[in-house]
């Protein structure tokens, strides 16, 4: 079997760009939609329901989503993906890169399911949280802010880290 040729540096990058670039501006469309419900809600002045609430659920949701759910798994296999991508560039994949680095498709088929599962669920937490009343809808927001930047720095840090030869997980490939 021949060895498989190195891309051009240039498709290299521009694969690592665009598949983890895209992705981070994903998540920063979310996070710009999301932070001046946040700062709606602190202007309306918050009694001290409201601060007990929105104290347990930042620390709960910067644990469940940031660390256990970002850290720990979604970033990894996103940066992962996007080096695999970079190392073996199909025009398809290419095109998709941040679909593909997400594991919407030509994933095994647990990541195919966790990466369809976990948005899908999104959506109906996105379709319930829009139907609250502030104040409780930006002390939820802000949970989720804080989950969200937390996986954009923790994929960024991966990224330096694996493009300086640092470990990467399994990109969970078919």
């Amino acid at each position: 079997m021949a060895p498989v040729p190195t891309p051009p540096p240039l498709v290299r990058a521009l694969a690592l760009f665009w598949g983890l670039g895209g992705v981070v501006l994903i998540l920063g469309s979310a996070l710009s939609r999301l932070t001046p419900r946040v700062f709606e809600a602190l202007d309306l002045g918050l009694g001290p329901v409201h601060w007990v609430f929105g104290i347990v659920w930042v620390a709960f949701m910067a644990y469940s989503e940031g660390y256990r759910g970002f850290q720990l798994r979604a970033s990894p296999t996103v940066v992962a993906r996007a080096f695999h991508l970079a190392d073996n560039p199909r025009p398809l994949h290419l095109l998709l890169a941040p679909l593909f680095c997400m594991g919407y498709f030509h994933g095994s088929r647990r990541r195919l399911l966790t990466s369809w599962g976990v948005s899908t669920a999104i959506v109906g937490l996105v379709l319930i949280v829009h139907r609250m009343p502030q104040p409780w809808r930006g002390l939820v927001d802000a949970g989720v802010v804080v989950g969200l930047t937390w996986g954009v720095i923790a994929m960024l840090v991966f990224a330096v880290l694996a493009q300086r030869g640092g470990a990467t997980v399994d990109p969970q490939l078919p």
